[in-house]
């Protein structure tokens, strides 16, 4: 398949990183294999969103038989693939192993999911076929990773699927917001190309919904709506020097070095304010582009950052800095930010007097959390916004009838995994209010 929609730019500044995690050798894959003692209550199981069984799929890679390795790992997450590279399995899976409990190494469970699915691209294993066709059709706002899952599951059941996307290519923040050590953006499409071969899901990109075409002409055209809408851009501080040169979103940013080019001519030092996952990402992905002094500032401690502490280790083993309790209060600079005003907290983040300092900067980029997407569904009476967040029964039903939802825009932005862990139930939900049952 050759799609625009699939298509990004050969030259991208990602393309200079490598995977941070090794793939396995089929040696390695079925010697870690044969590690798991295939626990019969499965922790790991009961970590994983989307449940997959993994004792199940990692015994059929010990026994050579990878295909049924990969159509157990499908069955449950059609997104497979990216989720064996970007799950934060060290919390997920791999973090509740039996094994570490008995302080020994626990099974690489991420590692053998990428082996079982990339085999699966590499073989071009088909699974699935669409199911004989309903004549009812679902619209799907947002192209990521929620929709993708939800209407995979919906053509299996024979509904007809439109995806609406505002941006030109699909598969959300698999390609433009996942550090590209984990997962590159033409990893992403690939995923996305072999999902989208089941037929009968068509894609309509640079459509913003609400005003390229309005919520009543969606509702016109299909028979159910699912909004996957995700989360929205870059959240800032208001302080002065906000708007010189060099000063960005972390999102904004990563988007642009994972779909495009960019560069660092001149920045000697760059400074990432925030404490999250995106800020760290952010940290460990200008330490790969070569800069050798980054450094993040975060209002609060070590032991209260948000972001995987895990991913905090390895960025820190890279070279990352970091300076606690502090926040940026004034960027100064000749059109462009160059020097960075700081001021230190005390236990309950205010400023401390006197406690100023200055940092050199070229380069800054905001990782303090995004905007909320859930206004965007102002004109859909009944569907009910709280804390930013479309509110949702467990199957995903909002309450204006036959409108549905799912991934970040619901829970404000969780894994990956989680978000395609939400595609089944929702498509059920859906499915059942296309044949005539209730919308509750």
């Amino acid at each position: 398949m050759s799609k625009s929609y699939t298509r990004v730019a050969s030259r991208r500044s990602e393309t200079s990183f490598e995977d941070f995690k090794k793939a396995y050798t089929r040696a390695l894959a079925v010697a870690e294999s044969n590690r798991c003692l295939y626990c019969n209550d499965a922790p790991c199981i009961e970590a994983c969103p989307t449940k997959i069984d993994i004792p199940e799929f990692i015994r059929k890679i010990g026994t050579d038989n990878v295909k049924g390795a990969a159509r157990t790992i499908f069955t449950s997450n059609i997104l497979g693939m990216s989720c064996a590279r970007v799950c934060p399995v060290e919390v997920l899976c791999v973090g509740d192993c039996v094994f570490n409990e008995l302080e020994a190494p626990p099974i690489q469970i991420g590692k053998l999911q990428r082996y079982a699915t990339d085999m699966a691209f590499e073989q071009d294993w088909q699974f699935f076929r669409a199911g004989k066709d309903t004549g009812k059709s679902v619209g799907l706002v947002g192209g990521g990773p929620a929709s993708l899952a939800v209407a995979h599951h919906l053509r299996r059941k024979g509904h007809a699927c439109t995806i609406y996307e505002q941006r030109d290519i699909l598969g959300g923040l698999n390609t433009w917001g996942v550090a590209p050590y984990k997962l590159r953006a033409d990893s992403a499409m690939r995923e996305v190309e072999w999902l989208l071969s089941i037929g009968g899901i068509a894609i309509e990109t640079g459509i913003s919904v609400g005003k390229d075409v309005s919520w009543a002409e969606l509702e016109k055209r299909h028979d159910a709506i699912f909004l996957g809408l995700g989360i929205g851009a870059d959240q800032w501080l208001e302080i002065p020097g906000a708007d010189l040169d060099g000063v960005e979103g972390a999102v904004a940013y990563i988007e642009r070095l994972k779909t495009g080019e960019v560069s660092l001519k001149d920045v000697r030092h760059a400074l990432v304010v925030g404490g999250g996952n995106t800020a760290v990402d952010a940290v460990r992905e200008l330490l790969g582009l070569g800069m050798q002094n980054v450094t993040m500032l975060y209002r609060r401690t070590e032991e209260e950052m948000s972001g995987y502490h895990h991913e905090w280790d390895a960025a820190k083993v890279e070279g990352g800095r970091v300076v606690w309790r502090s926040l940026p209060t004034k960027f100064a600079g000749k059109g462009r930010v160059e020097r960075v005003s700081c001021t230190r907290l005390d236990t309950s983040r205010k400023p401390i007097k006197g406690s100023e300092f200055e940092l050199e900067s070229e380069l800054v980029l905001f990782a303090i959390g995004q905007e909320k997407l859930a206004d965007t569904v102002s004109g859909l009476d009944g569907v009910k916004v709280e804390r930013g967040c479309i509110v949702v029964d467990e199957g995903g039903a909002t309450g204006r009838p036959g409108v549905f939802s799912g991934g970040d825009c619901t829970n404000g932005g969780k894994e990956v995994v989680n978000a395609v862990a939400e595609g089944p139930a929702a498509a059920e939900r859906i499915d059942h209010f296309l044949r005539g049952g209730s919308h509750a």
